[in-house]
C-alpha cells in the first residue's frame, strides 16, 4: 500500500518552513483558527497537481516549495506511471516536489525528473482522495447526488451512460438539423426558386469564359471600321507610295532606300558611317514589313454592320448576366457553379427530412432502452448505497436514522419511454435522484437539505464520504473539516469511525474536534507565531504531555485546566481502548 510519509512546506502562505510527518494510519491536524491548517490541505493539493496560485507564495519570498515523500511498491500504479515519466524510486520511495514562483510560474519534479504538472494530477488519481466541506455543500444539490450515485455504482452505470451520452449528442444534432429544415421550409423553397431562375437564365445565354472581353474589343473595332481602314490606307501610302502613281516617289520607303544607297557607296571609307548604313538598312526592312502588314490589315478589316448588330446584341445579353450575378462573365460562371451545388442541396430537402426523421425515431428508441438500463442500474446501486450510508450512521451516533434515495422520472409526452411511460430526459438520462433522510423511526423521509439539523447533516455527509472512501481504489484519504457542526458523543463516534477506516487505509483529517483528534495515531499542531511584523505558522508533532495540553485547549480553551486535562486523558484512554 502506498503511504504519504511526510511533506516539507516552504514559503507557502503563513507557513515559513515546516515538515509534516504523517502516520501510516490516522493523522489528525489541529490548531487555532487561522493558524494555517488549510495550508496542509493546500500543500497536498499542490503536490498532486492542483492549480498554482501566486497569491499563495509567502510575501517577501521568490517562490513556494512543497516536497513530499511517498513509499510504495515498484508495481503500484503510481510507481509505474512515474516510471513512464522518467522518474525512479529511491529505496521504495517516490519523491515529489512542486514549486510556485511569485510571478505564477509552476514547476514539478518526480523522482528527480522534471515533468509536466499534469503528470502529478494523473498520479493523484491513484494516490489520494480528498473529501472536504465543498464536497458536503455540493452534495446538497440533486444533480451532485445523482453524480455521487453514478460514481458509487461504477461500471454498472458508467457503461450504459457512455452509450447514452453518445446517442443523446447525436440526437441533439439530428433534431437541430431537422428543425432547421422544417421550420425554414418556406424560406428554403423561395431560395431554391431564385437559384433555379438564375441558373436557367445563365444556361439560356450560355456564356463562355472571357467572352465579354473579346466581344467588347470586336465591337470597338467594328464600330470604327471606316476610320481604321482610312488610317491604314493613308499610312500605307506614306510608307510605300500610291500604287496608282508610282512616279511620285515621295513615300518613306523610297526616301529611306535612297538614303541607304548613298551611304552604302561610301561606307568603306569610315567605320562609323558603315554602322549608320547598317542601321539605315534595318529601317528599310522594318518600313517594308509595316507597309505589308498595313496592306493586309486594310484588306482583312470587316466593316459588316450586320456583324456589329449581332455583337452588340450578344454583349447586351452578357451585360444582363453580369449586372445580376457577377462583375464579369468569369464571376457569373463561378456563381453558377457554386449555386448549382446549393440548389441540389435544397432540392434534396424532402429526402433529407425523411432520413433525419427516421434516424430521430431510431435514436429515441435507442435512448429509451439505455435510459431504462440507467434507471435499473441506479435503482439497484441506490439501495446498496443507502444501506451502506445507513450502516455508517449507526457508527456515528445515529442508530435509528435511515437514508434512502428517491430515483424518479417526470412524465413528458415528448420524452423517452421508461417503465412503459414517456418521461423527460436529458444528457444524463431520465432520472432525478435525491438523497432522503429519516432521522428517527416514524419520521417521513425528507431531502437531506431540509430534513437534517446541522450536526445530522455533517454526519450524513461524513457517512457518505466514508462510503466513498471505502469504494475508492486509493490508499490515502484526506478529510478537510468534514466534521463541522458535530460535537459531544457524536464527535466521539466520528473519531472512532475514522480510526476504523484507518485500519485499512491512510487517513489524514484536518479537524477542530478534540474527540476526533484523540483517536488519531499521530496528532500534528499547526501553530501561529507573531513577532509584531511577520506572522508565521509551524507544524509540530504532539506526543505525551504536549498532546494532552493541545486536547485540553481544544476542549476548554485552557491548556492548564485540570477538568479539561482529565477529559483529554479520558478521550485518549477511550481511543486506546478501541484500538
Amino acid at each position: 500500500m502506498s503511504v504519504l510519509e511526510e511533506m516539507r512546506i516552504r514559503s507557502l502562505g503563513v507557513i515559513d518552513d515546516a515538515v509534516v510527518e504523517l502516520s501510516p494510519g490516522f493523522t489528525a491536524v489541529t490548531g487555532e483558527t487561522g493558524a494555517g491548517k488549510t495550508m496542509v490541505v493546500t500543500s497536498l493539493a499542490l503536490l498532486l497537481g492542483g492549480r498554482a496560485d501566486p497569491a499563495l507564495v509567502r510575501i517577501g519570498t521568490k517562490a513556494a516549495v512543497v516536497e513530499g515523500r511517498l513509499t510504495m511498491s515498484a508495481d503500484a500504479p503510481a510507481a509505474l506511471r512515474a516510471e513512464e515519466a522518467g522518474a525512479e524510486l529511491d529505496d521504495g520511495a517516490l519523491l515529489i516536489s512542486r514549486t510556485v514562483s511569485a510571478e505564477g510560474r509552476s514547476r514539478a519534479h518526480i523522482g528527480g525528473r522534471s515533468v509536466p504538472v499534469g503528470v502529478l494530477a494523473e498520479l493523484a488519481d491513484d494516490l489520494v482522495a480528498v473529501h472536504g466541506q465543498t464536497d458536503q455543500q455540493g452534495l446538497l444539490r440533486p444533480a451532485r447526488q445523482r453524480q455521487a450515485l453514478d460514481r458509487y455504482a461504477g461500471d454498472a452505470v458508467a457503461a450504459p451512460l457512455a452509450k447514452y451520452t453518445e446517442a443523446y449528442r447525436r440526437l441533439r444534432t439530428v433534431a437541430a438539423e431537422l428543425e432547421e429544415l422544417t421550420t425554414r421550409a418556406r424560406e428554403r423553397a423561395q431560395e431554391a426558386d431564385l437559384l433555379r431562375f438564375g441558373l436557367n437564365e445563365i444556361a439560356a445565354v450560355e456564356p463562355l469564359p472571357g467572352e465579354d472581353t473579346e466581344l467588347a474589343a470586336e465591337a470597338e473595332r467594328l464600330g470604327h471600321a471606316e476610320a481604321l481602314a482610312s488610317a491604314a490606307a493613308l499610312a500605307h501610302a506614306a510608307l510605300a507610295g500610291d500604287p496608282e502613281d508610282p512616279s511620285e516617289g515621295g513615300d518613306a520607303t523610297t526616301l529611306v532606300g535612297g538614303a541607304g544607297r548613298a551611304l552604302d557607296a561610301v561606307r568603306s571609307h569610315d567605320p562609323a558611317l558603315a554602322v549608320l548604313a547598317e542601321r539605315m538598312g534595318e529601317i528599310a526592312i522594318l518600313l517594308a514589313d509595316v507597309a505589308g502588314e498595313l496592306a493586309g490589315y486594310a484588306d482583312n478589316l470587316d466593316s459588316d454592320p450586320l456583324r456589329l448588330a449581332v455583337v452588340e446584341e450578344r454583349r447586351a445579353a452578357l451585360t444582363g448576366l453580369t449586372r445580376k450575378y457577377g462583375q464579369d462573365i468569369t464571376g457569373v460562371l463561378a456563381w453558377a457553379q457554386e449555386n448549382a451545388a446549393r440548389l441540389t442541396e435544397l432540392e434534396g430537402d424532402d429526402e433529407r427530412i425523411g432520413e433525419l426523421t427516421a434516424e430521430h425515431a431510431t435514436l429515441l428508441g435507442e435512448l429509451s432502452v439505455l435510459a431504462q438500463a440507467l434507471t435499473d442500474a441506479r435503482t439497484e446501486a441506490a439501495a446498496r448505497f443507502a444501506e451502506a450510508v445507513t450502516g455508517e450512521l449507526a457508527s456515528l451516533a445515529m442508530p435509528h436514522a435511515r437514508v434512502s434515495f428517491d430515483v424518479r422520472q417526470t412524465e413528458d409526452p415528448d420524452g423517452v419511454e421508461v417503465a412503459g411511460r414517456p418521461v423527460a430526459y436529458g444528457s444524463s438520462g431520465a432520472d432525478e435522484v435525491e438523497l432522503l433522510l429519516a432521522p428517527h423511526p416514524g419520521a417521513q423521509p425528507r431531502p437531506i437539505a431540509k430534513g437534517a439539523s446541522g450536526g445530522e447533516l455533517s454526519r450524513v455527509m461524513l457517512a457518505v464520504e466514508v462510503v466513498f472512501a471505502g469504494s475508492d481504489p486509493v490508499p490515502t484519504y484526506l478529510f478537510d473539516e468534514v466534521d463541522a457542526g458535530v460535537g459531544g458523543k457524536a464527535a466521539v463516534e466520528v473519531g472512532r469511525r475514522l480510526a476504523k477506516l484507518a485500519k485499512s487505509a491512510q487517513v489524514v483529517v484536518v479537524t477542530h474536534l478534540p474527540q476526533v483528534a484523540a483517536f488519531a495515531d499521530r496528532q500534528l499542531l499547526v501553530e501561529k507565531t507573531n513577532d509584531g511584523s511577520v506572522t508565521r505558522s509551524g507544524v509540530t508533532a504532539l506526543e505525551g504531555e504536549d498532546r494532552v495540553r493541545e486536547l485540553s485547549r481544544m476542549l476548554a480553551g485552557q491548556e492548564d485546566s485540570e477538568t479539561a486535562r482529565a477529559h483529554a486523558e479520558e478521550l485518549l484512554a477511550t481511543a486506546r481502548a478501541d484500538a
